[in-house]
Order: C-alpha cells, then sequence, then structure tokens
C-alpha cells in the first residue's frame, strides 16, 4: 500500500499522488488521529510479544523500595506545598 500525505487548505486537500495512479481511481482518506487505532498484524503482535519475553524482571531489594517510596512521598509533599502558589498564579494569569 502506498501512503501519501496531504494538508487540508481552505477545506480542500492539497496533494500530490504517484504517477502510476490511473485517473478515477477509488481511495481513502482518515485523519491520522484515527490512524493510531489500526489494529497489529499477527506477526506484529507476535514479534512484541517475543520481544516482551526478552525483558529481564525488575526486582528491587528491601532497601531500594523504601528509598523509593520515600522519595515519592517527598514529591508529593513537595508538590502539594506549590500546588497553592501555582493555583494562584493560573488564577491571576485568568483576571
Amino acid at each position: 500500500m502506498t501512503t501519501i500525505k496531504a494538508t487540508v487548505k481552505d477545506r480542500r486537500l492539497d496533494l500530490e499522488v504517484p504517477a502510476d495512479w490511473p485517473d478515477g481511481i477509488e481511495v481513502e482518506i482518515h485523519p491520522l488521529q484515527e490512524a493510531h487505532r489500526e489494529v497489529m498484524s499477527p506477526e506484529e503482535i507476535a514479534r512484541t510479544l517475543a520481544a516482551m519475553d526478552q525483558v529481564e524482571p525488575f526486582d528491587m531489594t528491601e532497601a531500594e523500595q523504601t528509598e523509593w517510596e520515600a522519595e515519592r512521598q517527598a514529591q508529593k509533599e513537595r508538590d502539594k506545598a506549590q500546588f497553592a502558589a501555582h493555583a494562584d498564579k493560573l488564577r491571576r494569569m485568568w483576571e
């Protein structure tokens, strides 16, 4: 399948098509935002699953887990402390 790109300008599509496309050929046009909804092929799924099987499990020691949780809690407290100032700044922007 050949993919072409187009630009919408004044509610019209501005594009160039391959020279081997004959006049009257039927095409489908989909916005790029919807292109991400395409289903993976069985081969792509198999490759992805095989790659995922290669990933080593991530295990933290008890000390690493404790340190990580303490840092998360500290970040949460910093965020909470800065929230009011940030909210006031945003409020002033809209006044």
